[in-house]
């Protein structure tokens, strides 16, 4: 929209109003001694009024020396961008967004790293002998010293987010570690690292080496990691060796590696992952476990190779065990679809089936559903294939095909362990499907997924698969069908009224393309924060199937889907497109996005 920017989004320069020109700290009165800030960011908290008294001193209390700050963030009290926007303020210094301004590579290099990591600021712009320097506390009076003896340069300061120049610190240290490796890497390195592949140059234990080409490795990983990407594609084209990732369901490039490098970066990945390297010929799967501490997350990743006409390809699918499951409420149900489904999960038996294409955020749901229902007075077991999320109090049990561990046969010796809640990460087979369904009936809440394109096709699915028809009707107690959309850009989308052929082009059906007609809607637009693409995060399109008098008959008489669905609707049941449309009017996503996933 082209509206005048919020402060959050002032950039460099510019002050509030009233304020003096920016310099230092000593600007705005005599700033509070060193490690002062935490009081300081509660005083100022306090008296806006906006945090309640007794919850600010919670916080404080449960905050370290020096640390309320981080901990006013971490119990979501408020934003670290809003604590910029505090700080500075206060201290009559400008306020940097750096994700719209950027960082300068030639400003990043006038201090060291290792005194940007300490002092938590980074250089972003350098001109006419001025070199602008964002920091998170502009309090520390010792930091700000220590940055104008670091350079030659006069140094103009400004705020930014804590968050944000830590991101960019690892950018940089990331960038010179890459760097670094590249140089250091000749033909004649990548051939040794073939033909001596199995020797000690090599530290498969935790994948950190000295060896360049193995630090090229890891800070492709890390950057995944911190770009929170779900799948690497490590693909070998002609001349180089193309490197994706799958950011929010999209694949975008990263970079390319050259030719000579690649058969040196595919041994590497594949002695991390125990496979065999001598191996080219056929697929292979393997798993690496790496801890990513430059980017804070505990990774286990399934490794897959494929041979192709250019070399072989090698995917990698990055699942964080350090990461916490989310809850109903974050998943973007809307409050009485949540309500419902909350209801549905409270029973003692019964099957909840969720199901949507790979990739929709099915297991997601039911680590959320699991989280709601989770207490000590019940016993839940599950059977994953990963384990995507570790659940305190949660008996979570992983699939080996090798060693014989199957969904069936573990389902079969959960059923002998006095399960009250069993999840099945996926029904991939008619017995996994008969057993599930048959615990469902004999006092056990099972939640599993499923691979169907909307929930009524889910009851004629479990027919095909060998479940009669009248164990179906009996023992399902509701079908949760989902998609995953990406989230508008809260900081650069933009309000438009699109024309009814617009609407007609994104697959809206006429009817709902007129009642439309003159409706404002928000599109994408792009900005550095989203990386141009005008989304960041996701969100869930959800339809829920609640089983009912009527809709049990049809399933025990194995009627068609589209049977199922007239009676669904009749009952209320909304479709995918209509929860998907919901969530454009709310300015959550687009029209163009909601026709990507939908049917």
């Amino acid at each position: 929209m082209d509206t005048e920017r919020p402060p959050h989004l002032r950039t460099p320069g510019t002050t509030p109003e009233g304020a003096a020109p920016p310099g230092g700290a000593r600007l705005g009165g005599t700033p509070p001694p060193i490690n002062a800030l935490a009081e300081l960011v509660a005083d100022l908290i306090s008296a806006t009024g906006l945090v309640p008294a007794d919850k600010l001193a919670l916080v404080r209390g449960a905050a370290g020396p020096g640390s309320l700050a981080q901990a006013l963030v971490d119990q979501e009290v408020a934003s670290s961008e809003g604590i910029a926007r505090t700080l500075a303020a206060r201290y009559h210094m400008p306020l940097v967004d750096l994700a719209l301004t950027g960082v300068s590579e030639q400003a990043a290099k006038e201090i060291p790293l290792h005194v940007l990591e300490r002092l938590i600021a980074i250089p972003y712009a350098l001109g006419n002998g001025m070199l602008s320097v964002a920091i998170a506390d502009p309090g520390n009076i010792q930091a700000i010293d220590e940055l104008r003896i670091a350079t030659r340069h006069q140094v103009e300061l400004g705020v930014a987010a804590k968050e944000d120049i830590l991101t960019e610190i690892r950018r940089l240290a990331r960038a010179s570690e890459a760097f670094g490796a590249r140089a250091a890497v000749d033909e004649e390195l990548a051939l040794q690292l073939e033909e001596e592949a199995e020797g000690d140059d090599l530290e498969v234990d935790d994948g950190i080496s000295d060896a360049p080409l193995v630090r090229l490795v890891n800070s492709v990983i890390f950057q995944a990691a911190e770009d929170g990407a779900s799948d690497v594609h490590f693909e070998p084209q002609e001349d180089t060796l193309l490197v994706r990732f799958r950011v929010d369901g999209v694949l975008q490039e990263v970079q390319r590696i050259p030719k000579r490098m690649m058969a040196g970066v595919t041994t590497r990945l594949k002695v991390l992952a125990k496979l065999d390297i001598a191996e080219r010929r056929k697929p292979q799967d393997g798993r690496i476990s790496l801890n990513a501490a430059a980017a804070g997350r505990l990774l286990d990743i399934r490794v897959a190779t494929l041979p192709t006409v250019e070399g072989e390809s090698i995917v990698m699918r990055l699942l964080d065990k350090s990461r916490r499951a989310p809850t109903l409420t974050e998943l973007g149900l809307s409050d009485e679809m949540r309500m419902r489904l909350e209801a549905i999960i409270r029973k003692p038996t019964g099957a909840l089936l969720v199901t949507g294409p790979t990739g929709s955020g099915k297991s997601t749901t039911l680590y959320a559903a699991l989280s709601e229902i989770n207490r000590a007075e019940i016993n839940i077991i599950t059977v994953e294939d990963p384990v995507e999320y570790r659940l305190t109090g949660v008996n979570q049990v992983q699939i080996n095909p090798r060693a014989g561990l199957t969904f069936a046969t573990a389902l079969r010796s959960i059923l002998r362990s006095d399960p009250d809640v069993v999840m099945v990460g996926e029904i991939r087979d008619g017995e996994t499907a008969k057993i599930s369904i048959e615990a469902a009936l004999t006092g056990h809440l099972v939640l599993s997924t499923l691979h169907t394109n909307d929930a009524p096709q889910a009851l004629t699915r479990l027919n095909e698969m060998g479940v009669e028809p009248f164990l179906v009707g009996a023992a399902v107690s509701a079908v949760l069908a989902q998609r995953l959309a990406r989230k508008l850009c809260t900081h650069c989308c933009e309000l438009y009224t699109p024309s009814v052929d617009e609407l007609l082009n994104a697959r809206v059906t006429p009817e709902v393309a007129a009642a439309a007609d003159g409706m404002a809607f928000y599109r994408k637009r792009g900005c550095p924060r989203c990386g141009q693409t005008g989304y960041k995060g996701r969100i869930g399109v959800y339809q829920l199937l609640e089983m009912s008098e009527t809709i049990e008959t049809l399933a025990v008489q194995n009627v068609s889907r589209e049977e199922i669905e007239r009676a669904a609707i009749g009952e209320g049941m909304r479709t995918l497109w209509d929860d998907g449309l919901a969530k454009v009017a709310s300015g959550l996503t687009s029209i163009e996005e909601l026709a990507r996933v939908s049917l």
